[in-house]
């Protein structure tokens, strides 16, 4: 990997607009001449694509033929994977060391999973920077607008990194307690109970445990490749499409999503308590069907034998690919 010809320097999204720029992560704006992201339809180049934006900014790093004559980086909203993607762009040199470490930090904070529990932590840290609840930056911070509020975010973020990526161990009051809650969640796993039952023809996992407490989504997604999920919590169920489905992946194609409105609608007519079933819609980032009001009255199986049927028999409603 060679480094970019000229030291980059971060600017937030608006004022980025009427400067030549690449964006990270995000979504084009005015003065965009590259987007590295796997955002859908994002423009950005095949040759380039992976299933981070952090892991294309590595790509985009190692192709100087496909460099743009941009000073600029930015982007549209405030998350790991947009953090640590330009932070390579910025330090190009010294994230290189760390190549993997980054890219696996955009995966636990993108999709929940992880391959070092290091990167794991890391990501950790970063939600609780940006959390007003857990974080230790200035109150004042979090009183903005969103767009101020995230670029102050990043331009806070980019200098804690480099400490937080050599001594994760010096943050442990701000990891710590979603660490504790993902050993616990592993825990039931290790136990048996809770149980993954994957299919893999219709790229779905039913995950069945018990009802009290909130299982880690890390716990989950880092057992299953599959992007659609059935949770059963005791009594309570609820499908979720996970964040995979929504972005451009590269190393894999998730199913593409099945608009189930109508399978909500079904629910809520033949379920007898009072509250209703809803559907976020195909267009989230990772959209739920959930029981509104009371308990359910149907049972999982029944609801998970609905669901099954929904999907064999539904048309893609939604792509994010080119």
């Amino acid at each position: 990997m060679r480094e970019v010809e000229h030291r980059m320097r971060f600017v937030g999204y608006a004022d980025a607009a009427s400067e030549p720029n690449v964006i990270v992560d995000g979504k084009p704006n005015d003065g965009t001449l590259m987007t590295l992201s796997h955002w859908p339809r994002s423009g950005t180049p095949a040759d380039l694509m992976a299933d981070t934006s952090t892991a294309i900014v590595f790509n985009y790093l190692d192709r100087p033929d496909l460099h743009v004559p941009a000073d600029v980086v930015s982007n549209n909203h405030f998350d790991e994977d947009g953090l640590v993607g330009i932070y390579a762009l910025l330090e190009p040199g010294a994230a290189a060391s760390r190549r993997d470490l980054l890219i696996d930090v955009a995966q636990a904070g993108d999709f929940g999973v992880f391959t070092s529990r290091r990167a794991a932590r890391v990501a950790f840290a970063i939600s609780a920077h940006a959390d007003p609840r857990t974080s230790p930056l200035p109150r004042s911070l979090f009183d903005r607008p969103a767009a101020p509020a995230d670029e102050g975010l990043y331009r806070a973020l980019l200098d804690v990194l480099p400490r937080l990526l050599a001594d994760v161990d010096e943050y442990r009051s701000l990891w710590g307690p979603e660490d504790a809650a993902l050993t616990r969640t592993e825990r039931l796993f290790e136990d048996g109970r809770i149980t993954l039952d994957e299919q893999s023809e219709l790229d779905l996992a039913v995950v069945r445990g018990p009802a009290a407490g909130e299982w880690h989504p890390m716990a989950v997604h880092t057992r299953t490749a599959a992007t659609r999920l059935l949770l059963v919590h005791g009594p309570r169920v609820e499908f979720r499409y996970r964040y995979e489905s929504w972005v451009q992946m590269a190393s894999r194609r998730p199913a593409l999503r099945v608009d189930l409105t109508a399978l909500a609608d079904e629910l809520t007519r033949e379920d007898g308590a009072d509250g209703r079933w809803r559907f976020e819609g195909v267009e989230h980032i990772a959209p739920r069907m959930f029981r509104e009001g009371s308990p359910s009255t149907l049972t999982p199986e029944d609801i998970r034998r609905r669901l099954e049927a929904a999907l064999r028999a539904g048309t893609p409603a939604w792509s994010p690919y080119e």
